[in-house]
């Protein structure tokens, strides 16, 4: 077996050369071995989620500055006419101010996984789950106007005709994710309330007695999701 590390007095060396590629790759190994196969798994499917999004933002990109016709103005796509005046931003501004507050409420139910309170536990996941119901109901809102405003994924009143499908592309692909976390955090919910982490009962996701380490690989997929909307953010609503 490889040594990972020399030491010289009491301070690790890293070996030189080849040995010392062959040590990085057996300490990392190693490290690996202390993850859980579900949270291992949870961070590979972010990866390959970070690079399909980054794809869809960098097409955007790409689309927006090549068109020779005038791209849309966000503050007037998106404004909502309130009180007779068009207010620029505002039920973006809510939906994200929606979305990140649901981080807050995952990872208070986390923390209070891993005390084992179940009960706050619990509550905290609906609540986070009613949240995220929010938003996509507030993004549907947001999908209506525009439809009923003539924009199609081949079609833009106001300008570049490649508004639409971007548009439609990405925020309906991440309309799909926080989709499904709502489903999962319901289903992992429930699972907390019947103690099934406590008594190890059988069934899907359900962990090792005592952990809730099922709650935690639904924070992980929720913070993505809300950390992907902040770029989304950023470069369709601010751009």
């Amino acid at each position: 077996m490889v040594q990972s590390a020399q030491t010289h007095g009491n301070q690790p060396v890293r070996p030189s050369g080849l040995k010392g590629i062959a040590a990085d790759f057996s300490s990392d190994q190693r490290a690996f071995k202390t993850a859980s196969w579900g949270k291992a798994m949870m961070w590979f499917f972010i990866l390959s989620d970070i690079f399909v999004f980054g794809c869809f933002l960098l097409a955007y990109m790409t689309v927006r500055m090549s068109t020779t016709v005038p791209w849309p103005n966000p503050s007037e796509v998106f404004a909502l006419h309130i009180a007779g005046q068009d207010v620029p931003l505002i039920l973006i501004a809510i939906m994200t101010f929606v979305l990140i507050s649901s981080s807050g409420t995952m990872a208070m139910a986390v923390n209070f996984g891993y005390r084992r309170e179940k009960g706050k536990t619990a509550v905290l996941m609906l609540l986070t789950a009613l949240l995220g119901v929010t938003f996509v109901g507030m993004q549907a809102f947001e999908w209506t106007k525009l439809i009923s405003e003539g924009v199609r994924p081949w079609e833009n009143p106001w300008g570049a005709v490649q508004f639409g499908s971007t548009f439609f592309m990405i925020t309906g692909f991440h309309g799909t994710h926080v989709t499904i976390g709502v489903i999962f955090l319901l289903i992992v919910a429930r699972k907390v309330w019947r103690g099934d982490f406590d008594t190890e009962r059988r069934g899907f996701f359900t962990s090792r007695k005592g952990q809730y380490e099922a709650v935690e690989i639904m924070g992980l997929y929720w913070h993505f999701v809300d950390l992907v909307w902040v770029f989304i953010f950023a470069f369709f609503y601010l751009w």
